[in-house]
């Protein structure tokens, strides 16, 4: 039972530490642009070539 001294102080450290880096990424806009990163996975970065003139 005394194992639990030193637990139950690092599980709350550990939260909090979890807590503040969500928070210094709320505020650093990690989260401002969440549809913009999943269409330029999706969009194709290159045009399609340019067909060349038939010869007759």
């Amino acid at each position: 039972m005394e194992i639990l001294v030193f637990l139950v102080p690092l599980a709350l450290m550990l939260g909090l530490a979890g807590l503040a880096a969500f928070l210094w990424s709320l505020r650093s806009g990690q989260y401002d642009d969440l549809d913009g990163a999943a269409w330029r996975a999706i969009a194709d970065d290159d045009p399609p070539p340019a067909e060349a003139p038939a010869k007759r």
